[in-house]
């Protein structure tokens, strides 16, 4: 057919003998299951997925580009809040797609903060993202955990009962965050006397600066006086001395113990208004013992809330290597969740990774392990890499997985041959899945910009194991 001929009209030409259909009648509609029709209709599997959102990758059924927004998802319904768990194997991209949300919600507008990375392996997104790092470690920034930080101007441009509830959100904080490092240093909790004390002594320390230091809170510890005496229900300065005995040594290890020099200095972090992202990186403390770890990681996010706490701008918030701190010692869950309880009402897209839900049975006692499946089961959104069939049991509690789904992620989990030169099976691939809606697998890809800062085996790479 030549460029110039005529075009037949839909229903043919109208011609004697041209095909010509007067009447086309509407087809029959049937109705039946995917088991029954998928072979009649191979598009048996929808994707489901709303592609507004940060593109996280392709559908592996259907190919649809597939998109995760927390904030979007919360404001249309989909979920009732905007924590994403994130859980795969070691090496199959859980930092992957952690970066790729991070990277797409601060396009959004919000201002991503990562506290206590313990690997430094945010370190290059965030840089790239023209926001602000400060590495925290003996001889480089340091942290002090009474430091009022990003609560200083929010208290000094507030008034009246405003400034009263920042004024008292900062001393409960300052107060959650001291109880919880003593307990990380002496391993279990602090008496309700010892709690007391450190209350009035701290009290007694900021009516003199707003900066105060853990040494000047030590000071006026040790010191005593009329209330404290009061409060210990001491005789004389002897009987004081010997009933604060404990929890004044338990400070001291905070000055004078292996963190000594971390903690215990005024602040050289400070918040920036205006940075699309801040890092915390810990990652020189990596060596370190899981005392030294979890307090730095403690300080470290209770300085991100009161940064989140004091702006209205949205903020998405990861928390990786979540174990590693509370684990320390009995009752951290509970501290740490009461130092960094935020949430939708604040804004705040929260993104915690976490290798297996065999870290929950390092905890110390049974109450930390059910409230740390707590905080997992109530992640409205779960991002599940490759796993072994052992640990999709364990997830039953938390999420609904159909047959399916098990073998899908299950496949994920290793290589099914020897044979070398093949890309891991499970690189890059993710089950979303919330509620009881079917689960959307995506495969990521990264784009050229995006590998050298995703990728997580430098150490492995030119010079070969060390």
């Amino acid at each position: 057919m030549t460029a110039d001929a005529p075009v037949p009209r839909p229903w043919g030409w109208a011609l004697p003998h041209g095909g010509r259909a007067a009447n086309v009648e509407a087809g029959t509609r049937y109705a039946g299951t995917t088991s029954q029709l998928c072979g009649l209709f191979p598009f048996a599997v929808a994707s489901g997925a709303d592609v507004r959102g940060v593109p996280i990758g392709r559908h592996l059924y259907t190919a649809e580009t597939v998109g995760l927004d927390p904030a979007h998802w919360l404001r249309t319904g989909l979920v009732s809040n905007t924590g994403v768990w994130v859980q795969g194997q070691p090496g199959i991209g859980k930092s992957s797609i952690t970066k790729r949300l991070i990277l797409g919600l601060v396009g959004f507008g919000l201002r991503a903060v990562v506290p206590g990375d313990v690997k430094g392996e945010y370190t290059p997104l965030i840089a790239a993202l023209g926001g602000t790092v400060w590495r925290i470690g003996r001889g480089r920034h340091t942290l002090n955990p009474l430091d009022p930080g990003p609560y200083q101007p929010a208290i000094a441009a507030a008034v009246g009962a405003e400034r009263t509830r920042l004024a008292e959100t900062l001393r409960a904080r300052r107060l959650a965050l001291l109880d919880a490092l003593l307990t990380v240093v002496a391993g279990r909790d602090t008496d309700p006397t010892g709690r007391r004390l450190l209350g009035s002594a701290l009290d007694l320390v900021t009516h003199t600066t707003d900066a105060p230091l853990i040494p000047e809170v030590l000071h006026v510890l040790t010191r005593g006086g009329d209330l404290l005496h009061r409060i210990a229900a001491a005789t004389g300065p002897d009987d004081y001395a010997r009933t604060t005995r404990t929890l004044v040594n338990t400070l001291g290890l905070l000055c004078d113990g292996p963190l000594r020099g971390l903690f215990d200095q005024p602040s050289t972090v400070r918040p920036d208004a205006d940075s699309p992202a801040v890092s915390l990186d810990i990652s020189a403390l990596d060596g370190d013992t899981d005392d030294i770890v979890a307090a730095a990681m403690l300080c470290s996010w209770a300085w991100a809330a009161a940064l989140t706490d004091t702006t209205t701008r949205n903020v998405v918030q990861v928390q990786d290597e979540l174990w590693r701190a509370l684990r320390a010692a009995p009752g951290l869950v509970e501290k740490a969740d009461r130092i960094t309880r935020l949430g939708r009402h604040h804004g705040v897209v929260s993104l915690q990774i976490t290798h297996s839900l065999d870290d929950l049975d390092a905890l110390a006692t049974d109450a930390d392990r059910a409230k740390a499946r707590g905080l997992a089961s109530r992640t409205a959104i779960l991002v599940l890499g490759g796993m072994p069939e052992r640990e999709l049991d364990r997830l039953r509690g938390i999420v609904s997985l159909t047959d399916s789904e098990r073998a899908l992620v299950a496949s994920w989990a290793a290589p099914p041959t020897w044979h070398t030169g093949h890309r891991h099976p499970g690189r890059g691939k993710y089950l979303i899945k919330s509620g009881q809606r079917i689960g959307l697998p995506v495969a990521l890809t990264l784009s050229p910009a995006e590998i050298a800062l995703h990728d997580t085996d430098t150490a492995f790479h030119a010079g070969g194991p060390r």
